[in-house]
C-alpha cells in the first residue's frame, strides 16, 4: 500500500528515524523546552516521542515481515504503542516526577535535625555524627555546642554548622509515649 506516493514501509521507517533523532535532541536540549509543556501537564514530550517511535517501529516491522492488511498493522501498532507508553508513564515517569528525596542537601538543611553519635565527642575535640533520612545516611564531623562530652550512640540535636563541622548538643525528648 502507498501513502503520499511512497510505500508505507518507507513512511514508517522515516517516522522511526525522525522520532529517534528528535528524542536524542530532546535528551540534550529538553530542559530548555520544559517550560513550554507546563501549561498542559498531560502533554509530555517523552511520551509523544516514545509513542511515535514505537508506533513507527511496529508498523515498519509489520509491513516488512507480515502479509496482513496495512490498516490492521497500523491499528495493532497503535494499540501496542499505547500500552507500552502507558506502562512507561505509570511505572517510570510518574514515580520519577513524584520522587521528593535526593542525595543532594545543603548544610543549612541539617539544622534542627536529629543524629546519632558514631564517634564519641570529647569536651574540646571532634567526634562524628550520622544523620539518617530516606535517601541514605550522612556522616559529618561534630563538636559539642555546650562543651560537654557526648558518648557513642547518643541522640544529638544539630544546632549550627561552621565550616562543615556540626555543633550539636544532647537530644532530650520531652515526652515519651508508650
Amino acid at each position: 500500500m502507498e501513502l503520499f506516493g511512497m510505500p508505507l514501509e518507507t513512511i514508517y521507517f522515516y517516522g522511526l528515524v525522525i522520532s529517534g533523532g528528535v528524542t536524542i535532541i530532546y535528551l540534550f536540549f529538553g530542559d530548555a523546552l520544559e517550560g513550554l509543556t507546563e501549561a498542559i501537564p498531560f502533554v509530555n514530550p517523552t511520551l509523544i516521542f516514545s509513542f511515535v517511535a514505537i508506533f513507527s517501529a511496529g508498523g515498519y516491522l509489520g509491513e516488512v515481515f507480515t502479509k496482513l492488511h496495512s490498516v490492521l498493522i497500523a491499528a495493532a501498532s497503535a494499540i501496542i504503542a499505547l500500552i507500552l507508553v502507558t506502562l512507561l508513564n505509570v511505572f517510570v515517569l510518574i514515580p520519577l516526577s513524584n520522587a521528593e528525596e535526593s542525595l543532594v542537601y545543603k548544610e543549612s538543611d541539617l539544622r534542627g535535625r536529629i543524629g546519632t553519635v558514631i564517634t564519641g565527642i570529647p569536651v574540646d575535640g571532634y567526634g562524628e555524627v550520622m544523620i539518617e533520612n530516606i535517601s541514605g545516611r550522612i556522616s559529618k564531623p561534630a563538636v559539642s555546642f555546650t562543651k560537654t562530652e557526648i558518648p557513642y550512640g547518643k541522640k544529638v540535636l544539630i544546632i549550627d554548622i561552621e565550616n562543615g563541622v556540626l555543633q550539636v548538643k544532647m537530644y532530650e525528648e520531652l515526652e515519651t509515649y508508650i
